[in-house]
């Protein structure tokens, strides 16, 4: 019995180039294609397809809004199909079937079309999609969760990296710059939206352009100005606008 498969993204380019690569699984059957949530959720509730190829973010319905408006009953075997990195790792880190990261290569995606066949056969669907739902639900004593890896991003490969090896983050208009000691990672992505995701008790932004953890700060002095400089362990020194005493009291509390 073939696997009943649907598409669902807002990009017909995206869309097209899934069925493409789907087109090489003999055992796949592509039933759909969803151009948004709305049409998705109801195609899901009619057709009851086995897999679902998920974009994450959409205009109005995101994916994750599809699963929330299905009955857990209803829910299909998902992949994650993502252009953002940070959205790849949330999907890594709860376990969910598998996520592709655009552009999507045929490696990858029969990689996850081998991984939903086994999940399937052995009809442990139900422990998947509630693990899905697990992570949709935000009870109000839920602690807030942050990032624990950057997924940066290569022509050749996506290179994790460990939150807690960044010496600072530097901002390059709509990239950022991460400096760890050994090297620098250029990645899509704004300051502003980083000091959300990052642990607040390690990291610390500065100034307008520049985020530190504060394990790496070896001491504070004065600048010219009024301001301030933080020194770094490997002496680098970040120019700080941020209160002095803001930052010793985060400093001695971390």
């Amino acid at each position: 019995m073939k696997i009943r498969a649907l598409i669902v993204d807002d990009e017909s380019l995206a869309r097209k180039r899934v069925r493409k690569l789907l087109s090489q699984e003999t055992d796949l059957e592509v039933i759909g294609e969803c151009e948004n949530g709305h049409e998705a959720i109801e195609f899901i509730r009619e057709q009851k397809p086995d897999l679902v190829f998920l974009d994450v973010q959409m205009p109005e319905v995101t994916g994750f809004d599809v699963l929330r408006a299905l009955p857990a009953d209803k829910l299909p075997a998902v992949i994650f199909v993502t252009a953002h990195d940070q959205h790849a790792i949330s999907a890594f880190e709860v376990h969910a079937l598998d996520y592709l990261l655009k552009p999507v290569s045929q490696e990858r995606i029969h990689g996850a079309i081998q991984r939903a066949r086994q999940h399937l056969q052995a009809r442990d669907t139900a422990a998947i999609n509630q693990q899905l739902l697990d992570l949709l639900k935000t009870p109000k004593e839920t602690a807030p969760t942050y990032l624990n890896r950057f997924a940066i991003k290569t022509t050749e490969r996506t290179v994790f990296v460990r939150v807690e090896d960044v010496d600072y983050i530097e901002s390059a208009s709509n990239y950022v710059v991460v400096h760890t000691k050994a090297e620098n990672h250029v990645l899509r992505e704004t300051l502003a939206n980083l000091e959300t995701v990052l642990p607040p008790k390690s990291f610390l932004r500065i100034s307008r352009s520049i985020i530190v953890n504060l394990d790496r700060v070896k001491e504070l002095q004065p600048g010219i100005e009024g301001e301030h400089v933080i020194v770094l362990q490997n002496d680098k020194q970040l120019i700080m606008t941020r209160g002095m005493r803001e930052v010793q009291e985060k400093l001695q509390y971390s």
